[in-house]
């Protein structure tokens, strides 16, 4: 049912509703097929390991700028609330975390251990936004310059703007004139209500923040929020099951002794980082509905299906240049077609190697044809997506008898003969219909 049946569903036979609860059937059946092949699992794992090598630096880094600050205090209890499902071996854990982080003196590093420090956090997120880049099908990571910029704001700034927000409510609930006002009802039970649903939202946004800054690709708000909500709640969730755990869990001191606190904390990393991955898996399928359906992780073509979706991709684009409109990019055009962005990229990358298509200078890149459009014949599209962007080819022809490569000869050349009278002129029905195609049609394109 879940690999067939499900997917034949026309969602217009049914009232919202159910609809809605077939849609929801389809991002689960997806979810769990990416959790069963394991990447989600195998980036989440590869996470804590450098977690565990990067969190005594993160915390060093934004201990420091925080202090310049005066809100360096503020860490501990963030840090606690992070560790709140491990019961008191969090508190332990917590307690050795800050204190380490004290002791550590940056002036005594020098320049080259200043360096290697923020290298070692910045090379967190990086891993993060390759995982990231990998589950949204980008594999282009950010520049060495746009790394440093976009990672140096988050690491020094970000802490700044959170911990000063947390400070001002603290002050703010504090001040004599808020108590007078909390005593009134309903106003004293809308804050204790506002209280209890804050964490749920304060850990929302931290998903849906991430999810929108760490792929190198744009990100819609409503995918990125649909992700957030999802992880938070799971998040909050699985925080109060694995207390549950942590309190039942007293095998763990008996095989593992004083271990016992490093395994559980290792845990609690994996399961925290496999719930990141998760909710921006889930907001690339909101944001890309096309991808539900599809088994592996790069789709594949038919020969027909890849010299349709060619010929269709390059008349949108053609298009646009001809009516001057603003070239798309290679999303805009995943989007257009509802059709994954692996299966358009390849088409693209074939173009761009028989040079029948130019980028622009922007970011991201936007296609043009690289020819006049009466002058490009739609043979050499044919001939682009055969030959693909590599060229390499296995020489079967020079095994095969004369026989077979006289036919084969004739139906390369009636391949070209049948294509080459038409251009991309034609493919975009803008060629005068009362003028019989010819290839040496000397028409100009007109642009607006």
């Amino acid at each position: 049912f879940f690999s067939e049946r499900l997917w034949q569903l026309s969602l217009n036979d049914y009232p919202p509703l159910q609809a809605r609860g077939i849609t929801l059937l389809r991002f689960v059946y997806a979810i769990n097929r990416e959790l069963s092949r394991g990447g989600l699992s195998l980036h989440a794992m590869g996470l804590v390991y450098t977690t565990l090598l990067s969190l005594a630096p993160l915390l060093a880094v934004s201990f420091s700028v925080l202090k310049a600050f005066g809100v360096h205090n503020q860490i501990e209890p963030l840090l606690l609330n992070f560790l709140a499902p491990l019961g008191d071996k969090g508190v332990d854990i917590s307690r050795n975390i800050i204190t380490f982080v004290e002791n550590m003196n940056v002036a005594l590093l020098g320049s080259v251990g200043v360096v290697m420090l923020l290298y070692t956090v910045m090379s967190l997120i990086h891993k993060i936004e390759i995982s990231f880049n990998i589950i949204w099908h980008y594999p282009m990571p950010r520049s060495f310059f746009r790394r440093f910029t976009d990672y140096l704001s988050v690491i020094l700034i970000g802490p700044v703007l959170i911990f000063s927000g947390l400070g001002l409510t603290a002050t703010m609930t504090n001040h004599t004139l808020t108590q007078k006002v909390l005593a009134i009802e309903p106003f004293g039970s809308a804050f204790v209500a506002a209280g209890q649903v804050a964490p749920y939202l304060l850990i929302t946004a931290a998903f849906t923040f991430t999810y929108l800054f760490i792929p190198n690709t744009r990100v819609k708000f409503s995918a990125a929020l649909v992700g957030g909500v999802m992880a938070g709640v799971v998040w909050k969730t699985a925080g109060w099951a694995f207390a549950l755990f942590v309190t039942h869990s007293t095998n763990y001191d008996a095989i593992y002794s004083s271990l016992a606190i490093l395994i559980i904390f290792m845990i609690w990393l994996y399961v925290s980082w496999l719930i990141l991955l998760v909710g921006a898996q889930l907001s690339f399928y909101t944001q890309n509905p096309h991808y539900l359906r599809v088994k592996k992780s790069r789709p594949s073509l038919s020969p027909l299906a890849r010299q349709r979706l060619g010929l269709l991709t390059m008349q949108r684009i053609a298009k646009n240049f001809y009516h001057g409109n603003t070239a798309p990019s290679l999303d805009e055009l995943s989007t257009q077609l509802t059709v994954p962005r692996d299966a358009i990229e390849e088409i693209i990358a074939a173009y761009l190697h028989h040079n029948l298509l130019t980028t622009t200078a922007t970011e991201p890149p936007r296609f043009l044809p690289r020819q006049e459009l009466s002058q490009t014949p739609l043979t050499r599209l044919l001939q682009a997506l055969q030959q693909g962007r590599n060229g390499d080819e296995i020489d079967t022809l020079s095994r095969s008898d004369a026989t077979l490569q006289r036919i084969n000869a004739e139906i390369e050349q009636a391949c070209s003969s049948a294509g080459g009278v038409y251009s991309l002129l034609d493919l975009i029905g803008e060629r005068d219909s009362s003028e019989p195609p010819s290839k040496k049609d000397k028409a100009t394109d007109r642009r607006e």
